[in-house]
This record gives structure tokens, C-alpha cells and sequence, in this order.
């Protein structure tokens, strides 16, 4: 099924009997699923599931929904956090594999290579066996498991959640009826949540929001932050300046991306008064091919765009395909997390699971 038509038909925008009858079958398939995450997550609570420890401490940065949360900004930002205080620590990513089925480094393990690159990435499915790559080989003391949360095999010390706040609980439907991958309940495990994207809902939204993550857990801390566009990266065929936020201003942009929520990236570009002339939405990590990017070139000259503007995921899945095109200025929006309040809470939270335990690695 295709994913815009997914995520149309469980936000109930497909009307219809088929969309009715294909709701009621991914109803069936999510009750299927939820019961084997609920057992799962009973295992580990009673410790019939055993976690693996390793000689490390570990951090964990995940979600409870599919699609983009913002965990990337916040790993990136963790990472730098460490460095500032000499500590060695690695990233333990999945990756995402290809067609062929070969696990490869994509998206966000690029993005975090390249952001830190003093910070060891390591693309495995199995985080127990990258964790002791990471001890045993490169003698990490701290260890950023990306999309963690329910990895449960790897014990952690800190659990830390982002939660998308325009559209936090996935319809509060489990997948594939939703985008819950497992109960809001299991928040009972977080240690802090991260609401992400806060300048793109509501004060009363954002409210109601914190209200009901205190219900589930009284005890976890909660911050608020935003993406905050930094500047405008541009491919090395053209130049290798970075344009800054106003440069976008009145421009004709096209964008495109294939993220886990689009809308949320051309919200930021018209937020940042450009003048968005048209978009190409994609599927969540989709693999890019020359057919694309001659559509989305297409597109963006018969609509007169000065430039065609995309995501840093995006750009490392485009670069290279792009850059035989050169009518149209192609560019990234480079962003970072900012936090609005509570960054302090965090970092405390953060130093309190460091504390008497690097040294004694």
C-alpha cells in the first residue's frame, strides 16, 4: 500500500466502503499486533525477558510512533553534549535496507556521521552485538541508541522519548490501524519526553499534551523544543556557501522530501516567508531514482522556482543524482533542536546517569 494512501486512509480522510473495509482489516491486524507488543513488554517487566547489560553507560533517544519524531536533532545534540565534556561515546543505529534487502548506512546515520564526526556510527539491527562492538572495539563509555525505545534487549540508563506534537499519539491507534508502535501507556518506562516541534501547534494543544503525558507518568520530565532552521546548505556543484534563514525570504521554492511528516517540513519554509510555489511528497526513506529527480526538476521549472529546497535526510539520498542537474539551485535546509524550556532538567537527568559510572568503566 502506498504510504500517502496509509496515512490518508487511518486519518480517516479516505471515505468510501473500501477505505471503511481496508480500516476495518488493518483494525484487525493492529489488535494482532498490540497484543503481541503488550505480551513482549509483560516479559520484560517481570524480567522473564532478560536485558542485556554491557560495560557502558547507555542513553536511549526513540519514539512511540512511526514516522519523523525529530530523534535525530536531539541524538546530534546529545552527542555534542558528551563532547563537551571528553566523553567518548558511540551511536548504535539500524540503518534501513535497500531493495536488495542489504543493510546499508542511510539517512540518519549519515547525517549523524557528518554532524559528529568525532562520534563512532554504528549500522546494525542488532543492538546487543553493536553495543559490544562499540565497548570492545572502540572502548565507548556512552552509548546513543537511535530509535531505542523499544529495543528493549539492551538494558539502558536513561530513557529519553520525542513526541511529535502535532500529531503525538499516532490517531491513538496501534499500527497498522495507526501509528502507535506500542500503548501510550508504556511512557510508564521513559525517564523524559521531548515534545518536539512546538512552535507548529498551539499553547492550549501543547497543554493538554503535557497534561496527559503526567497522567501516564507523574515522574519523567517533560521539554518543550523546536526545529530551528539554522541556514541554507547548498551542493557543492554550485558552491559550498550556506545562505542564511532570510536569504529564503520572498523566494520561489520547490520543495520535496520523503519524510515521516512532510507537512511539518512545508510549514517551516512558509513560516520562514518563502513563497512555497509547489512540493513532491515521497514515502518515508524512499530510495530515489533518476525518473524522480527528473520530475522533480520538471516540476520546479514550470513553476519558475529559484530553487529547489529539500531536507538533509533527503539530500544524502538525492546529492549525487542531483548533481548532473544544474538549472536550479538545489539546496538543504539545515536544522537543529532548540529547546524552549526544561533543558536544564534534562541535563541533569543526563549527568545523574553519568555520574560514578564513567570513571569506574
Amino acid at each position: 500500500m502506498n504510504q500517502r494512501y496509509w496515512h490518508k486512509l487511518i486519518s480517516r480522510q479516505r471515505t468510501g466502503l473500501s477505505a471503511v473495509l481496508l480500516n476495518l482489516l488493518l483494525g484487525i491486524a493492529a489488535c494482532a499486533y498490540s497484543i503481541i507488543i503488550r505480551l513482549r513488554n509483560f516479559l520484560y517487566s517481570k524480567n522473564w525477558l532478560k536485558a542485556h547489560c554491557v560495560n557502558a553507560v547507555v542513553f536511549s533517544v526513540g519514539n512511540i510512533t512511526a514516522g519523523g519524531t525529530g530523534k535525530t536533532p536531539l541524538v546530534i545534540w546529545l552527542c555534542r553534549f558528551l563532547q563537551q565534556k571528553e566523553i567518548q561515546c558511540a551511536v548504535l543505529t539500524r540503518g534501513y535496507k535497500t531493495r536488495t534487502q542489504r543493510q546499508v548506512v542511510t539517512d540518519e546515520p549519515a547525517i549523524l556521521a557528518e554532524s559528529c564526526p568525532q562520534v563512532k556510527v554504528i549500522v546494525n539491527p542488532d543492538r546487543v552485538e553493536a553495543a559490544d562492538e562499540a565497548v570492545d572495539k572502540f572502548g565507548a563509555k556512552v552509548l546513543i541508541m537511535d530509535d531505542g525505545f523499544q529495543h528493549r534487549r539492551l538494558h539502558r540508563d536513561l530513557d529519553i522519548v520525542t513526541i511529535d506534537a502535532t500529531q503525538p499519539f499516532g490517531y491513538s491507534r496501534m499500527l497498522p490501524a495507526g501509528l502507535l508502535r506500542e500503548p501510550v501507556a508504556s511512557l510508564k518506562r521513559a525517564d523524559a519526553v521531548v515534545i518536539t516541534r512546538c512552535d507548529q501547534t498551539a499553547e492550549s494543544e501543547l497543554s493538554k499534551l503535557e497534561e496527559k503525558l503526567k497522567l501516564v507518568n507523574p515522574d519523567m520530565t517533560i521539554a518543550r523544543s523546536i526545529h530551528a532552521a539554522v541556514c541554507v546548505k547548498y551542493m557543492d556543484s554550485y558552491s559550498r556557501r550556506n545562505d542564511s534563514i532570510e536569504e529564503l525570504r520572498n523566494k520561489k521554492i520547490f520543495a520535496f522530501c520523503g519524510i515521516g511528516n512532510p507537512n511539518a517540513f512545508l510549514n517551516t519554509i512558509t513560516k520562514l516567508g518563502a513563497n512555497l510555489v509547489g512540493s513532491g511528497i515521497y514515502n518515508d526513506h524512499c530510495h530515489y531514482t533518476d525518473s524522480d529527480i527528473d520530475d522533480i526538476h520538471g516540476q520546479a521549472n514550470r513553476l519558475e522556482a529559484d530553487l529547489i529546497l529539500t531536507t538533509q535526510k533527503d539530500w544524502t539520498r538525492t546529492a549525487l543524482l542531483t548533481s548532473v542537474k544544474k538549472d536550479i539551485p538545489f539546496a538543504y535546509l539545515a536544522i537543529e533542536i532548540k529547546f524552549l524550556d526544561r533543558e536544564d532538567k534534562l541535563k541533569e537527568l543526563i549527568e545523574d546517569a553519568l555520574v560514578g559510572k564513567i570513571h569506574s568503566l
